[in-house]
């Protein structure tokens, strides 16, 4: 028989810090949790089960989730699901689950992209996945060249209109679709509650772009996704590849990455780390934390170990020195 779970009594007492997202009631914890990798069907549920308790008992309240993360797609939101029969019913409301659609889900013309059927049946299909009755959270994950804008936005804003979610959120639009975005929202009561982007110490575009400053000046919240950049901003790579990689199995990462410019600056990086008294990987996450506008960044983890020293972020120094 399973044994039960009981979240720790002093889970908000465990030095996890909460962030305001941008003009909202919203308090992020500064670390919240993904489940693009190892939560899904090919995973082993007993470590899923056992990285999500240890989350939440350290104070992440925060679980991002998408339809189509896995592998296979769906398998993420169904693990999410069991993990609310079994152990996080009782703690729902003190968590804050996301969920998106934008990406490839299933064949034929209405499973991509951001089309209203698309993202409404998505969701649908989504929450059933998690049996939960609303999201806190939905994102357009990705921004459609071809659909109206209008279209999807007018998606979202009856998508909190019918109680399947609390607020919504948009991924990796370009800035003037976001600035036509959170005015579209505004105007009809349903704010732009967070932007989530790619922001890491070896790709910076939402800053060169301007979307941290437009978030900044418009109470928008600010997520970032891929702080390690799958890997790279790690021990790693520091003296080669190692076989068991995702870089060896070329999979998001391939080797002729790996070139003597960026691993000159990968050593660079642990250098100034260890000065700090801190791994590579912690300093690549405390430095997005220290960065203006930045509401949270998501973690993924493998291991309770591997979240553990993610968390020591939280509580990193300052910068002194620009990276």
């Amino acid at each position: 028989m399973k044994e039960l779970y009981y979240a720790n009594k002093d889970r908000y007492c465990n030095g996890m810090e909460y962030e305001r997202c941008g003009r909202s009631g919203v308090l992020l914890p500064k670390v919240s949790l993904g489940f693009w990798h190892n939560f899904g069907s090919v995973d082993p549920y007993e470590r899923s089960r056992e990285i999500t308790h240890y989350a939440f008992d350290h104070g992440i309240t925060h679980f991002d989730l998408a339809n189509n993360y896995g592998p296979v797609y769906g398998s993420a939101e169904e693990t999410m699901g069991k993990l609310m029969d079994e152990d996080f019913r009782p703690y729902r409301d003190e968590l804050f689950i996301s969920s998106k659609a934008g990406y490839d889900m299933w064949p034929g013309p209405y499973g991509d992209w951001g089309s209203r059927k698309y993202l409404i049946a998505s969701l649908d299909q989504s929450l059933k996945r998690m049996k939960i009755d609303y999201v806190d959270l939905f994102y357009s994950h990705r921004y459609d060249p071809v659909t109206p804008l209008e279209e999807t936005l007018q998606a979202l804003v009856d998508i909190v209109r019918a109680g399947k979610a609390l607020y919504v959120g948009i991924s990796r639009w370009p800035l003037e679709a976001t600035r036509f975005a959170a005015k579209y929202l505004k105007e009809r009561d349903v704010p732009l509650l967070i932007y989530q982007g790619k922001l890491n110490m070896l790709d910076r575009e939402p800053q060169e772009e301007g979307i941290l400053d437009f978030c900044a000046e418009e109470g928008i919240g600010f997520i970032s996704f891929s702080p390690l950049a799958q890997g790279l901003l790690t021990d790693r790579y520091l003296n080669g590849i190692p076989q068991d990689s995702r870089m060896s199995k070329g999979k998001f990462l391939t080797e002729d990455m790996l070139t003597p410019e960026l691993l000159a600056k990968l050593r660079h990086y642990n250098e100034v780390a260890q000065n700090r008294g801190e791994t590579l990987a912690e300093m690549a996450l405390a430095w997005i934390l220290h960065q203006k506008g930045v509401t949270s960044v998501l973690v993924g983890a493998s291991s309770t170990a591997q979240l553990e020293k993610n968390l020591r972020c939280v509580n990193a120094t300052p910068f002194d020195e620009i990276l």
